[in-house]
Formats: C-alpha cells, sequence, structure tokens
C-alpha cells in the first residue's frame, strides 16, 4: 500500500501560512513603508529595502514566496530586477509595480521573469489578490513537480495512493488490521476507493496468495444472489446445468468482498448471518455443508446504522460484519492528494494511451484543487483519462478538462447544474459548507462558528461526528 513513509513530506499551502514572506524593493523609502502598512494587515510579512543589490543580497538568505519590485529604481531597473531573481530563485515569482505602467512595459517585465504587472497607485486589495494568485501559482507548480516524485516513490495496492491525514489514517487501520481474522466493514461516499482499501487489507495479510472474490449485492438479482454466494449443485433449479461453487467456497483461504452489503434483500440476511457465524456453506439444492476459510469484508455507502432503525438491515449481522470499520474518506477531505492522485492517473493513463503527457499546468491543477468532486477518486480517474485523450500538448491544460470541471463555482453551496447521480443530501451539502467555513476561517473553530450561526458545542459535536465517519 502506498503510504509514502520514505517519500517527499506533504507540503502546505500558502494559504495556510500564519504570515506570507515577501521582499518590496523601491527606491522610494515612503513606498516601501507604505506597502509593508497596507499588506502586513493582510496577512503578509513584509520586508523592504530600497537598493536592488541589498534586496538580491536577501533574497539569498531568505525565503521569500514572492518579489514585489518597482520597475524605477536608481541603481537598475525593476526588469533586471526581474532578470536576476528568475536566474537566482525561479521558484519566486516576481511581480513589477511601477506609475508609468504600458502595454510595451508590461510586456517587457513578463520577458523578464515577471509573473504579473501592476500599475500605481493600487488598491491594496487588488494587490494583495494578484499576489496570493502568483503564490499560489507557483506553489502549484511547485507542488505537480514534487507529486511526481512521490508518485514514482509509491509502491503497493494500485490506486490506494495519498498522504493527506485522513488517508493516513486509512492507512494505519489497514497495516494493523490486515493480518487479522476480522471482519471489516468499509464506509464512505460511493467512488471513494472501498474495494482498493478492501484488496489492500488482502495483499497485506498472509491470504494474499490466496483468492480475492468481490460481489457487488445490488448488481445480482435477488433470485441469483444465494447461488451466487453460497454455490448451487447440479439440476438444483431450471439453469443449473451444472454444479458451481459458490463466492465462499472460491475464496477458500482468502477474502470476499461483499460490496454495497446494505443492498442485500432482507430474507437473504439471517442465511448470510448463519454462514457466517458457522463458516459453513450449503449450496442450492445440497444435502451436506462444506466447511470454508474465509475472511469476509463488507462495504457500504449508506448509514447501516440508519438502516438497522428502520428495520431495512438485521442488527445481529450489522455487527457480525462490523467488527472493525473503516471510513474511507471523500476525496474533498484529502487535500492536496487530489495532485498526487491527478499525476498517478496521469501517468498510468498516458502509458496506456500511448501519449508523451508528463505534466499537469498549475491553471489546471488550480482547478482539480477547487472541483468539489461529488463522484471521488472515481470521477477525477475518468477526467483524467479524457483530457488526456484529448489534449494536444505534452502537459494538461485547463481547456482538456471537461466543463463542469472549468466552470466549477467554489462558492460553498455549489450544487447547481450537477448531473443527478452526483447529487448530494442535505447532510452531505451541511458537511461541505462546514467544511470551506472552516477552511476559509484558517481553522478557528469560534470564527466559523459565528459564521455559521452555531454554538461552539455544536460545531465540536457535528466535527465529532464527521470525523468517526
Amino acid at each position: 500500500m502506498a503510504s509514502n513513509s520514505n517519500a517527499p513530506a506533504e507540503a502546505a499551502p500558502p494559504e495556510e501560512a500564519a504570515k506570507i514572506p515577501i521582499l518590496v524593493i523601491d527606491d522610494d523609502q515612503d513606498m516601501c513603508e507604505l506597502v509593508e502598512a497596507g499588506l502586513a494587515p493582510q496577512g503578509f510579512d513584509v520586508e523592504w529595502c530600497t537598493r536592488a543589490a541589498e534586496g538580491l543580497d536577501l533574497l539569498a538568505e531568505r525565503d521569500f514566496k514572492l518579489v514585489l519590485t518597482d520597475l524605477q529604481l536608481v541603481e537598475a531597473s525593476g526588469l533586471d530586477v526581474c532578470k536576476r531573481v528568475h536566474e537566482i530563485r525561479p521558484d519566486v515569482p516576481t511581480i513589477v509595480m511601477t506609475a508609468f505602467g504600458n502595454m510595451e512595459a508590461a510586456i517587457d517585465a513578463l520577458r523578464a521573469g515577471a509573473h504579473d504587472f501592476i500599475n500605481k497607485p493600487f488598491d491594496f486589495d487588488t494587490l494583495s489578490h494578484t499576489m496570493r494568485r502568483a503564490v499560489r501559482h507557483q506553489w502549484l507548480q511547485d507542488e505537480v513537480k514534487r507529486l511526481t516524485g512521490v508518485v514514482r516513490h509509491a509502491s503497493g495496492a494500485g490506486d490506494l495512493v495519498g498522504e493527506s491525514t485522513a488517508i493516513r489514517r486509512v492507512f494505519d487501520l489497514v497495516h494493523r488490521v490486515s493480518d487479522t481474522d476480522a471482519s471489516v466493514l468499509l464506509t464512505g461516499e460511493s467512488g471513494t476507493g472501498k474495494e482498493l482499501v478492501a484488496r489492500a487489507l488482502h495483499t497485506e495479510s498472509s491470504r494474499a496468495s490466496r483468492p480475492f472474490q468481490a460481489l457487488n449485492c445490488a448488481a445480482v438479482p435477488a433470485s441469483l444472489l444465494e447461488s451466487e454466494l453460497f454455490g448451487h449443485i447440479e439440476g438444483a433449479f431450471t439453469d443449473a446445468k451444472a454444479t458451481r461453487k459458490g463466492l465462499f467456497e472460491q475464496a477458500d483461504g482468502g477474502t470476499v468482498l461483499l460490496d454495497e452489503i446494505a443492498e442485500m434483500p432482507l430474507d437473504m440476511q439471517p442465511k448470510l448471518l448463519r454462514v457466517l457465524q458457522e463458516k459453513k456453506v450449503r449450496p442450492l439444492g445440497g444435502h451436506r455443508e462444506v466447511p470454508f476459510d474465509t475472511r469476509i469484508i463488507a462495504a457500504t455507502n449508506r448509514d447501516l446504522e440508519a438502516e438497522v432503525e428502520q428495520g431495512r438491515f438485521r442488527e445481529d449481522l450489522y455487527y457480525r460484519l462490523n467488527v472493525i470499520q473503516i471510513h474511507v474518506p471523500p476525496l474533498r477531505a484529502r487535500g492536496n492528494d487530489i495532485l498526487l492522485l491527478a499525476q498517478h492517473f496521469l501517468e498510468r493513463s498516458a502509458a496506456r494511451l500511448g501519449k508523451p503527457v508528463k505534466a499537469i499546468s498549475a491553471e489546471a491543477a488550480q482547478k482539480l484543487v477547487d472541483y468539489d468532486w461529488p463522484g471521488n477518486v472515481r470521477q477525477l480517474e475518468n477526467s483524467i483519462e479524457r483530457a488526456i485523450t484529448l489534449t494536444r500538448f505534452d502537459h494538461l491544460t485547463v481547456d482538456d478538462l471537461p466543463e463542469r470541471v472549468r466552470k466549477f463555482d467554489a462558492s460553498p453551496a455549489h450544487v447547481i447544474d450537477l448531473e443527478l447521480e452526483h447529487m448530494m443530501t442535505l447532510e452531505q451539502l451541511e458537511r461541505r459548507y462546514i467544511e470551506r467555513v472552516l477552511k476559509a476561517s484558517a481553522g478557528n473553530k469560534t470564527q466559523a462558528a459565528k459564521v455559521l450561526g452555531v454554538d461552539r458545542r455544536t460545531l465540536y459535536r457535528k466535527l465529532e461526528r464527521y470525523e468517526s465517519g
């Protein structure tokens, strides 16, 4: 399983920093002090100097995230500063400011390596937005490069890769319980990768050399489900032309995944419970019970406790299956894993399709990070494969992404323009909104509670419920 314990550490996005360190170069000290006073309250740690040479020395000493330089300097032009910054620290974006702005100057600045160009006098909100966008753009470029290395470093069970805190909890539980015979219940939204987790539990166990069998309980007609699970002998029913082993016998010594277990018909549930308790199965039409040694994993995107309360799922079967519960988090809760998985799918799809696509542009990466991914990992994989198929370049651009990703409005409660299969429940909508408010308030729960209009205890209870899955 790709837990990436030796991989580079997960990089934090710039907006999570308490202050973003920037360097301002302007030979007008009053302007430097004005910029510091205007940007400090906006979340920037401003250091300034009035000489270009001093500024370049500082750049070599401190980890600045951005350089803001005047175009007209006494000792050197801002264009020269841009060129030197680009040579010394190509990872640091530069924004040029001038009171003599024109299109020719803007083009010259961009050719010199500047990220952007802003005219004096400027509004500090606009300047702050421009700077944050530049820092974010650079971070995304660096992150895509870093994650390329992480993907190549990763090894293990298929697509089960990630480095976020949320997925590391899953990795930890898999490591701890994989080599036991305890039944596991996997919970989580559709498309999160529950089958991949089941396969990881199997491949990390002593049963790895034996079969792994998966059955989607919702995909098999109720009339055939018993035969699929328990098998049948020749002549047991009209179409039983030959004796056939059921899933539990086929996977003897290995693992069985019962996917979408909540969809199992109520009249089948006591039969399954008996089989799980006794570890013996009687094929349809047979007269003797056959013992089997199979580890059982069940998966569902439904709330099984609620199903039990509503009388749609047997309580005794629920507790038999739910010895260990592993909640597989939605993609939106996995942070930078979106880009890590995107790069993983890119490399795999490019190799399969024979296309020389190697990277994702920073602009496309931003769209991927902004999007809510209601279809989770499965939707991301499909989107990347589509983009690889359509792109005309050696990297993915915004234009290669599906329309719903390109045009997604990242406002907290965006639910329109989604296909029916990607519509969310009210509980999911509430959870997503709370997550976005927490992100906007930099994790400050007191501030988030005020925005949400609830007291802190209510917010804490909701977060605890989300955490427990």
